[in-house]
């Protein structure tokens, strides 16, 4: 049988009877594109650089706590001729920050001061213990000088110079310089001419005055200090010493001392024989059993002291004594000048008491 027929007829079979094939064609593979990306190297962090560590600031003495035991004046400087800032009623508080060169003066924190500080007489301020403050007004400051007994500042090196004021014992004086023979020095004083005073040397304690420059009596200076191979000065001229009108019934000076306040009395006093005050009376009460004495003295006299109600006596400048006494009883020391001679004879004393030594 021929197969032609069969064939074409499947041809017709198949274009009639609308069948569909399908032909898949495989699509390529898309390969995924890499991306890459360029890397910057990491930055160099610079290292923090060295900064000098700040000193510390100086070190600040703290405040030592007192208590005005009297009403007292605050003073803008060491001295009774200071400028009053203030006046303090008894059992105020107040911080010591510093004191004079004698130790009878605290500077205070005082608003109304300058630089927020003030002056008080120590004496009238009781502290627990001793303030160990800094000293105001020496080294660098320049020299001062602590009055011994009240004098007279002038105008000039000399007596004959007016009075220009008065200074009273244990005031602070700055020096700024000197006459030729250094039997007087020139101090910062604001009721004299460009601030400026004289006072007797011989009534002063001072230090530094060598290298103080030499002032005409024009007030100009003439000399730098003292050479060398400057013969010493003459002995100050010898000056009856002060009436003050004390007695055993009104001692020149009173004090009380406590356990919780004041402990320590230095005094400076002066007596002469045959003219001027011969004698000195001072009053204190301890609060134990015994106090410690000494005197020093200078002049071109002699001295006697005594405790009256003992008879108990002390000589100048010698080691200083433990000194028995009644507790909470007044005692009354006696100071007098002793003549030797017919001349005028002058004794300069400082008293040391100390109810704890």
């Amino acid at each position: 049988m021929s197969t032609k027929p069969i064939l074409s007829l499947l041809a017709v079979c198949l274009l009639t009877a609308g069948c569909s094939i399908t032909i898949q064609t495989e699509l390529p593979t898309v390969i995924p594109t890499t991306l890459i990306t360029a890397t910057l190297p990491p930055s160099l962090t610079p290292p923090p650089s060295a900064t000098s560590t700040p000193l510390p600031p100086p070190p600040t003495v703290a405040p030592v706590a007192g208590t005005t035991s009297t009403q007292v004046n605050v003073r803008a400087e060491p001295s009774t001729t200071g400028e009053v800032l203030g006046i303090l009623p008894a059992n105020v508080s107040v911080q010591i920050v510093g004191r004079d060169p004698g130790g009878n003066w605290w500077q205070i924190l005082y608003e109304a001061g300058s630089e927020g500080k003030g002056w008080v007489t120590a004496q009238y301020v009781r502290t627990a213990t001793q303030p160990e403050v800094p000293v105001i007004g020496s080294g660098e400051a320049g020299a001062v000088a602590v009055v011994i007994q009240q004098l007279n500042v002038r105008s000039g090196p000399g007596t004959g110079f007016n009075s220009l004021g008065v200074l009273n014992a244990n005031d602070v004086v700055r020096l700024t310089g000197k006459n030729r023979d250094g039997s007087w020095l020139q101090i910062e004083f604001a009721g004299g001419a460009d601030g400026k005073g004289w006072v007797n040397a011989a009534f002063v304690r001072a230090d530094g005055v060598d290298a103080l420059p030499i002032i005409a009596e024009t007030g100009e200076v003439a000399g730098t200090a003292t050479p060398a191979d400057t013969p010493l000065p003459p002995p100050p001229t010898v000056v009856p010493a002060p009436l003050d009108f004390d007695s055993a019934d009104a001692p020149l000076k009173t004090i009380l001392f406590e356990r919780a306040g004041t402990h320590t009395l230095i005094y400076n006093g002066e007596v002469s024989v045959p003219e001027g005050d011969h004698e000195d009376w001072i009053a204190f009460t301890p609060y134990g059993g015994f106090v410690f004495i000494s005197l020093q003295c200078t002049g071109n006299g002699s001295l006697r002291a005594e405790i009256t109600a003992s008879d108990l006596t002390f000589a100048c400048n010698e080691a200083g004594s433990v000194v028995p006494v009644t507790a909470g009883t007044a005692h009354l020391l006696h100071f007098e000048a002793v003549s030797t001679s017919g001349v005028l004879q002058s004794i300069q004393y400082t008293l040391t008491i100390q109810a704890r030594p």
